[in-house]
Parts: C-alpha cells; structure tokens; sequence
C-alpha cells in the first residue's frame, strides 16, 4: 500500500454541487489515488453539526462517489472526527473528508522497504511557495 493521507476540503455554504468530482474520479480511474473512506461534515446557520455518508447523497451525486468511493466505507472516519472537523466550521460551511491511498507511490514505497529503506519525515510544501521560488 501507498502513503495514505487526509484531506478536508472545506466549501462556503452547504450546497455541495459535485463539481470537483470528475477531477476526482479521473485521479481514481487513473489509479493515481484509491479512495479509502469519504464523508459529508457540515455545519448549519444555528451551529448544529452533521454528516453525510455517501449513501445520504442524493441522486445526482450518489452515482459518481459510488464509482470513486466504491470500495471504501472502512470506517476510517466516525464521529470523532466529524466532531472535530465540525466545531472547526464556521455556521453555513461544509467539508469533504477524504481518506485516500496515493496508489502512484505504492511501487516505489515497496521498493524502499525492500532496499531496507525507512520513510522518516515528509512535508508538504505550499504551492504557491514553490512558485514563488521558481
């Protein structure tokens, strides 16, 4: 298995309209990501908190996340995290949580083991940093 990493992805309003989801589901279909584990968080206007599994979405999202999250529903995600993800949310923003397998790396990590190899430290850099020193 690849490193597996968390992303939240935090919308103004709860209005998920799905529009990242073909960008999603072309990294699936590439293999590039496997998609662990996926949930809806979502703070309303009183500050009430919530969640959406994949199975809640309506009928014009369900379909594709079926396809990207197909597998999945491990239960990598529960309450605890929703309730730290929600109390982070402003009233009216929601947040989709995704577990994902980077799948492209897998070979190489397998490599790395096998050379006897140890991942110590990884770190992301700001994009905007690395543009910025280019």
């Amino acid at each position: 298995m690849g490193p597996v990493d968390l992303a939240v992805i935090r919308f103004k309003g709860n209005r998920f309209t799905g529009e990242v989801t073909p960008a999603l589901l072309d990294l699936v279909r590439a293999g590039t990501v496997r998609v662990l584990d996926a949930l809806f968080v979502f703070r309303d206007a009183d500050g009430t908190i919530g969640s959406l599994e994949i199975g809640d979405l309506g009928p014009d999202l369900r379909p594709a996340f079926v396809e990207i999250n197909g597998r999945t529903g491990a239960g990598l995600l529960d309450t605890d995290d929703v309730a730290e993800i929600g109390r982070g949310l402003a009233a009216n923003t929601s947040a989709l949580l995704l577990v994902f397998e980077n799948s492209w790396a897998a070979r190489f990590a397998e490599a790395c083991r096998r050379a006897g190899g140890e991942l110590v430290d990884i770190a992301r850099i700001p994009s905007q940093a690395v543009v910025d020193a280019l």
